[in-house]
Protein backbone atom coordinates (compact mmCIF):
# COMPACT_ATOMS: atom_id res chain seq x y z
CA UNK A 1 0.00 0.00 0.00
CA UNK A 2 2.84 2.33 0.92
CA UNK A 3 4.61 1.46 -2.31
CA UNK A 4 1.52 2.34 -4.35
CA UNK A 5 1.31 5.74 -2.58
CA UNK A 6 4.96 6.46 -3.31
CA UNK A 7 4.47 5.47 -6.93
CA UNK A 8 1.44 7.79 -7.20
CA UNK A 9 3.41 10.70 -5.75
CA UNK A 10 6.27 10.03 -8.15
CA UNK A 11 3.96 9.89 -11.14
CA UNK A 12 2.22 13.10 -10.09
CA UNK A 13 5.58 14.90 -9.75
CA UNK A 14 6.83 13.72 -13.14
CA UNK A 15 3.52 14.66 -14.77
CA UNK A 16 3.73 18.14 -13.20
CA UNK A 17 7.29 18.63 -14.49
CA UNK A 18 6.28 17.48 -17.97
CA UNK A 19 3.33 19.89 -18.02
CA UNK A 20 5.56 22.81 -17.02
CA UNK A 21 8.00 21.93 -19.81
CA UNK A 22 5.20 21.81 -22.39
CA UNK A 23 3.30 24.92 -21.30
CA UNK A 24 5.48 27.97 -22.05
CA UNK A 25 3.99 30.38 -19.51
CA UNK A 26 4.72 27.92 -16.68
CA UNK A 27 8.41 27.71 -17.59
CA UNK A 28 9.37 31.33 -18.20
CA UNK A 29 12.68 32.74 -17.07
CA UNK A 30 13.30 35.99 -15.17
CA UNK A 31 12.27 39.19 -16.96
CA UNK A 32 14.54 42.16 -17.63
CA UNK A 33 12.83 45.36 -18.81
CA UNK A 34 14.98 47.27 -21.30
CA UNK A 35 14.50 51.05 -21.66
CA UNK A 36 16.15 52.58 -24.72
CA UNK A 37 17.41 56.14 -24.17
CA UNK A 38 18.67 57.21 -27.56
CA UNK A 39 19.16 60.82 -28.68
CA UNK A 40 19.70 64.28 -27.28
CA UNK A 41 17.86 65.45 -24.17
CA UNK A 42 15.51 68.41 -24.35
CA UNK A 43 11.98 69.67 -24.84
CA UNK A 44 12.31 70.98 -28.40
CA UNK A 45 10.38 68.11 -30.00
CA UNK A 46 9.08 64.59 -29.45
CA UNK A 47 12.24 63.28 -31.10
CA UNK A 48 14.23 64.36 -28.05
CA UNK A 49 14.44 62.58 -24.72
CA UNK A 50 12.43 64.27 -22.00
CA UNK A 51 10.47 63.26 -18.93
CA UNK A 52 7.04 63.91 -20.44
CA UNK A 53 7.66 61.67 -23.45
CA UNK A 54 9.49 58.90 -21.54
CA UNK A 55 7.36 58.77 -18.38
CA UNK A 56 4.78 56.21 -19.67
CA UNK A 57 7.50 53.84 -20.92
CA UNK A 58 9.55 54.09 -17.73
CA UNK A 59 6.50 53.49 -15.52
CA UNK A 60 5.50 50.41 -17.56
CA UNK A 61 9.03 49.04 -17.54
CA UNK A 62 9.11 48.88 -13.75
CA UNK A 63 5.52 47.74 -13.22
CA UNK A 64 4.62 45.38 -16.07
CA UNK A 65 5.46 41.71 -15.55
CA UNK A 66 7.35 42.21 -12.26
CA UNK A 67 10.83 42.47 -13.84
CA UNK A 68 13.82 41.06 -12.00
CA UNK A 69 15.87 44.05 -13.22
CA UNK A 70 15.70 47.08 -15.49
CA UNK A 71 18.39 47.80 -18.08
CA UNK A 72 19.01 51.23 -19.61
CA UNK A 73 20.42 51.24 -23.15
CA UNK A 74 22.00 54.70 -23.43
CA UNK A 75 23.25 56.51 -26.50
CA UNK A 76 23.06 60.23 -25.78
CA UNK A 77 25.38 63.24 -26.15
CA UNK A 78 23.42 65.08 -23.46
CA UNK A 79 21.23 68.17 -23.47
CA UNK A 80 18.91 69.75 -20.92
CA UNK A 81 20.21 69.29 -17.35
CA UNK A 82 16.68 69.66 -15.93
CA UNK A 83 15.24 66.93 -18.17
CA UNK A 84 18.25 64.73 -17.41
CA UNK A 85 17.56 65.17 -13.72
CA UNK A 86 13.81 64.52 -14.08
CA UNK A 87 14.32 61.31 -16.06
CA UNK A 88 17.04 59.99 -13.74
CA UNK A 89 14.97 60.87 -10.65
CA UNK A 90 11.93 59.03 -12.02
CA UNK A 91 14.03 55.92 -12.65
CA UNK A 92 15.50 56.06 -9.14
CA UNK A 93 12.12 56.58 -7.49
CA UNK A 94 10.60 53.55 -9.21
CA UNK A 95 13.71 51.44 -8.59
CA UNK A 96 13.50 52.17 -4.87
CA UNK A 97 9.73 51.63 -4.72
CA UNK A 98 9.91 48.28 -6.53
CA UNK A 99 13.27 47.25 -5.06
CA UNK A 100 14.45 46.60 -8.63
CA UNK A 101 18.14 46.81 -9.60
CA UNK A 102 19.01 49.03 -12.55
CA UNK A 103 21.89 48.44 -14.96
CA UNK A 104 23.06 51.02 -17.54
CA UNK A 105 24.68 49.95 -20.82
CA UNK A 106 26.45 52.67 -22.79
CA UNK A 107 26.51 52.28 -26.56
CA UNK A 108 28.35 54.99 -28.58
CA UNK A 109 28.19 57.77 -26.02
CA UNK A 110 26.90 58.74 -22.59
CA UNK A 111 28.16 62.27 -22.25
CA UNK A 112 27.00 65.23 -20.18
CA UNK A 113 23.25 64.69 -19.61
CA UNK A 114 23.62 61.24 -21.16
CA UNK A 115 25.98 60.29 -18.35
CA UNK A 116 23.56 61.86 -15.85
CA UNK A 117 21.01 59.29 -17.06
CA UNK A 118 23.55 56.50 -16.57
CA UNK A 119 24.04 57.49 -12.93
CA UNK A 120 20.45 56.43 -12.26
CA UNK A 121 21.75 52.84 -12.38
CA UNK A 122 23.57 50.89 -9.68
CA UNK A 123 26.07 49.67 -12.27
CA UNK A 124 27.30 51.22 -15.53
CA UNK A 125 28.67 49.00 -18.30
CA UNK A 126 30.46 50.25 -21.40
CA UNK A 127 31.96 49.09 -24.66
CA UNK A 128 35.70 49.57 -25.01
CA UNK A 129 34.98 52.24 -27.65
CA UNK A 130 32.16 53.99 -25.76
CA UNK A 131 32.63 57.70 -25.02
CA UNK A 132 31.86 58.57 -21.39
CA UNK A 133 32.00 61.71 -19.27
CA UNK A 134 31.80 65.38 -20.28
CA UNK A 135 30.61 66.22 -16.77
CA UNK A 136 30.08 69.92 -17.23
CA UNK A 137 27.57 72.55 -18.33
CA UNK A 138 27.59 74.58 -21.52
CA UNK A 139 25.55 77.45 -22.89
CA UNK A 140 25.73 78.41 -26.57
CA UNK A 141 23.88 80.95 -28.67
CA UNK A 142 24.31 83.39 -31.55
CA UNK A 143 24.63 87.15 -31.68
CA UNK A 144 23.41 89.24 -34.62
CA UNK A 145 23.62 92.95 -33.72
CA UNK A 146 26.16 93.71 -36.47
CA UNK A 147 24.08 91.92 -39.09
CA UNK A 148 21.00 93.94 -38.11
CA UNK A 149 22.94 97.20 -38.21
CA UNK A 150 24.25 96.43 -41.69
CA UNK A 151 20.72 95.82 -42.88
CA UNK A 152 19.55 99.09 -41.39
CA UNK A 153 17.39 97.34 -38.77
CA UNK A 154 17.10 98.96 -35.36
CA UNK A 155 16.42 96.74 -32.34
CA UNK A 156 13.99 98.29 -29.85
CA UNK A 157 13.54 96.71 -26.42
CA UNK A 158 11.35 98.05 -23.62
CA UNK A 159 11.17 96.30 -20.24
CA UNK A 160 10.13 96.98 -16.67
CA UNK A 161 13.21 95.35 -15.17
CA UNK A 162 16.88 95.77 -16.03
CA UNK A 163 17.42 92.01 -16.38
CA UNK A 164 14.51 91.28 -18.71
CA UNK A 165 16.70 91.72 -21.80
CA UNK A 166 19.34 89.35 -20.42
CA UNK A 167 21.57 87.99 -23.25
CA UNK A 168 19.35 89.35 -26.03
CA UNK A 169 21.02 87.94 -29.20
CA UNK A 170 20.08 91.05 -31.20
CA UNK A 171 21.82 93.46 -28.82
CA UNK A 172 25.57 93.81 -28.12
CA UNK A 173 26.74 91.41 -25.39
CA UNK A 174 26.95 92.96 -21.93
CA UNK A 175 29.76 92.08 -19.55
CA UNK A 176 27.39 91.92 -16.58
CA UNK A 177 25.16 89.44 -18.48
CA UNK A 178 28.14 87.17 -19.19
CA UNK A 179 29.22 87.30 -15.55
CA UNK A 180 25.74 86.39 -14.39
CA UNK A 181 25.48 83.54 -16.91
CA UNK A 182 28.80 82.06 -15.77
CA UNK A 183 27.53 82.15 -12.20
CA UNK A 184 24.41 80.22 -13.19
CA UNK A 185 26.49 77.68 -15.11
CA UNK A 186 28.77 77.15 -12.10
CA UNK A 187 25.74 76.47 -9.91
CA UNK A 188 24.38 73.93 -12.39
CA UNK A 189 27.81 72.33 -12.70
CA UNK A 190 27.86 71.85 -8.93
CA UNK A 191 24.45 70.13 -9.07
CA UNK A 192 25.78 67.77 -11.78
CA UNK A 193 28.91 67.05 -9.76
CA UNK A 194 26.84 66.25 -6.67
CA UNK A 195 24.69 63.84 -8.71
CA UNK A 196 27.74 61.94 -9.89
CA UNK A 197 29.49 61.82 -6.52
CA UNK A 198 26.34 60.77 -4.67
CA UNK A 199 25.66 57.91 -7.10
CA UNK A 200 29.22 56.68 -7.75
CA UNK A 201 30.60 57.33 -4.27
CA UNK A 202 33.90 55.70 -3.40
CA UNK A 203 34.15 54.11 -6.84
CA UNK A 204 35.31 57.46 -8.24
CA UNK A 205 39.05 57.90 -8.61
CA UNK A 206 40.75 60.95 -7.15
CA UNK A 207 41.39 62.89 -10.33
CA UNK A 208 41.40 66.61 -11.11
CA UNK A 209 39.99 65.87 -14.58
CA UNK A 210 36.71 64.24 -13.51
CA UNK A 211 34.55 67.35 -13.50
CA UNK A 212 36.29 69.51 -16.12
CA UNK A 213 34.04 68.50 -19.01
CA UNK A 214 36.65 66.04 -20.29
CA UNK A 215 35.48 62.72 -21.76
CA UNK A 216 37.14 59.35 -22.21
CA UNK A 217 36.86 55.98 -23.91
CA UNK A 218 35.50 52.97 -22.02
CA UNK A 219 38.68 51.60 -20.45
CA UNK A 220 39.76 54.95 -19.04
CA UNK A 221 36.23 55.66 -17.81
CA UNK A 222 36.43 52.41 -15.83
CA UNK A 223 39.78 53.43 -14.33
CA UNK A 224 38.26 56.74 -13.24
CA UNK A 225 35.31 54.97 -11.61
CA UNK A 226 32.74 56.41 -14.02
CA UNK A 227 31.90 52.89 -15.20
CA UNK A 228 32.12 49.41 -13.69
CA UNK A 229 33.35 47.29 -16.57
CA UNK A 230 33.15 46.30 -20.21
CA UNK A 231 29.92 44.41 -20.94
CA UNK A 232 27.03 44.21 -23.38
CA UNK A 233 23.36 43.85 -22.52
CA UNK A 234 22.45 40.25 -23.37
CA UNK A 235 25.57 38.40 -22.14
CA UNK A 236 25.76 40.43 -18.94
CA UNK A 237 22.09 39.88 -18.11
CA UNK A 238 22.48 36.14 -18.80
CA UNK A 239 25.51 36.09 -16.53
CA UNK A 240 23.57 37.77 -13.73
CA UNK A 241 20.09 36.27 -14.17
CA UNK A 242 20.55 32.98 -16.04
CA UNK A 243 20.53 31.78 -19.63
CA UNK A 244 16.72 31.72 -19.77
CA UNK A 245 16.38 35.43 -19.01
CA UNK A 246 13.70 37.24 -21.04
CA UNK A 247 13.71 40.82 -22.32
CA UNK A 248 10.90 43.34 -22.75
CA UNK A 249 11.68 46.49 -24.74
CA UNK A 250 10.37 49.95 -23.81
CA UNK A 251 11.02 53.39 -25.29
CA UNK A 252 9.45 56.61 -26.42
CA UNK A 253 6.54 56.37 -28.83
CA UNK A 254 6.82 58.09 -32.17
CA UNK A 255 4.24 60.73 -33.00
CA UNK A 256 1.75 60.38 -35.86
CA UNK A 257 3.80 62.54 -38.22
CA UNK A 258 6.99 60.63 -37.47
CA UNK A 259 5.30 57.28 -38.15
CA UNK A 260 4.39 58.33 -41.67
CA UNK A 261 7.79 59.88 -42.38
CA UNK A 262 6.56 63.46 -42.10
CA UNK A 263 8.51 65.92 -39.99
CA UNK A 264 7.49 69.21 -38.45
CA UNK A 265 9.84 72.19 -38.52
CA UNK A 266 10.64 71.81 -34.80
CA UNK A 267 11.64 68.19 -35.31
CA UNK A 268 13.87 69.16 -38.23
CA UNK A 269 15.66 71.82 -36.19
CA UNK A 270 15.99 69.45 -33.22
CA UNK A 271 17.44 66.85 -35.56
CA UNK A 272 20.11 69.28 -36.77
CA UNK A 273 20.98 70.23 -33.20
CA UNK A 274 21.17 66.57 -32.20
CA UNK A 275 23.45 65.79 -35.14
CA UNK A 276 25.74 68.63 -34.04
CA UNK A 277 25.75 67.32 -30.45
CA UNK A 278 26.82 63.83 -31.55
CA UNK A 279 29.42 65.36 -33.89
CA UNK A 280 31.22 66.88 -30.88
CA UNK A 281 32.31 63.34 -30.02
CA UNK A 282 33.21 62.32 -33.58
CA UNK A 283 29.97 60.38 -34.05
Amino acid sequence: MLGDAALFVGLRHSTSVAMKERIPFLNRGPLVAVIRLNGSIGTGSRSQLNDEVLAPAIEKAFKRGKPRAVALLINSPGGSPVQSSLIASRIRRLADEKNTPVHAFVEDVAASGGYWLATAAESIWVDEASIVGSIGVISSSFGAPVLLARQGVERRVHSSGKSKSFLDPFLPEKEEDVTRLKGLLEQMHLVFEQQVTSRRGTRLAKSDDLFTGEFWLGARAIELGLADGVAHLVPKMKELYGDNVRFAQYGRKRGLFQRFGMSMAADAIAGIEERAAFARFGL
